[in-house]
């Protein structure tokens, strides 16, 4: 099997007066098609690692290559392509635009790439599909509840076909009910499509639902 992400001696230290080493030098492989939850203690570096893995921040030292390209090497613009085009994003705010609709939300990160209108609709419609909202494409997010609205969100993540989907705390402002549709979701989305998930969580129970969890506290792997 593949190896999508390959990190090696992996470190990020924020400086100051008292520097703060918030990864202290993390090395793992994650392979193509699984689906892995990074758990620990707040405050533990689980939030900086996923930023790093996905090219929302710079790490200070080790390696991290990502589909075999060695991001470290490539440029601002570069980095920005990479992101559009081989990775997902699911935030725990959703971050949705409040005047779009639904189906709109979906195609923003295509325009970004200048795609076919006609062609990313399509898709937009086929993954509100798959997330189970293909009948609100049309709402608005104020239409729409907690859960719903992180399921637009996961299918905005989608509308590339990216390599990786990284999900950031991705139930923590849904209630139990909802938190439980978005992880099974997950689990469809990784078992039926062969996505690749990387996913922050701090809740223990989760861990049912993922292949692997990767543990780490005070910057280091944890086991």
């Amino acid at each position: 099997m593949n190896i999508d992400v390959k990190v090696k001696n992996l470190k990020k230290i924020y400086p100051g007066k008292v520097p703060t080493y918030a990864l202290r030098g993390v090395t793992f492989d994650i392979k193509e098609g699984e689906f892995v939850a990074i758990m620990g203690k707040s405050g533990g570096g689980k939030s900086t690692l996923l930023h790093q893995l996905g090219l929302l921040d710079t790490p200070t030292k080790g390696t991290l290559l990502i589909d075999d390209v060695d991001v470290s090497k490539l440029s601002n613009h570069e980095k920005t392509l990479f992101r559009l085009q081989r990775l997902g994003y699911v935030f725990q705010e959703y971050a949705l635009i409040f005047e779009l609709t639904a189906m709109e939300n979906v195609l923003l990160p295509a325009f970004a790439l200048n795609g076919s209108h006609e062609s990313y609709k399509k898709r937009a419609i086929d993954m509100l599909g798959k997330v189970g909202l293909k009948e609100r494409a049309n709402h608005r997010p104020h239409e729409l509840s907690g859960g719903e609205q992180q399921r637009v969100a996961i299918a905005r993540a989608l509308i590339n076909n990216p390599k990786i989907l990284f999900a950031d705390e991705p139930m923590a402002n849904l209630d139990t009910n909802s938190s439980k549709q978005i992880l099974e979701l997950f689990q469809k989305l990784n078992k039926e499509l062969g996505q690749t998930i990387i996913m922050v969580t701090h809740e223990p129970e989760d861990k049912k639902y993922v292949d692997r969890v990767i543990r780490i506290k005070d910057g280091l792997i944890e086991e």
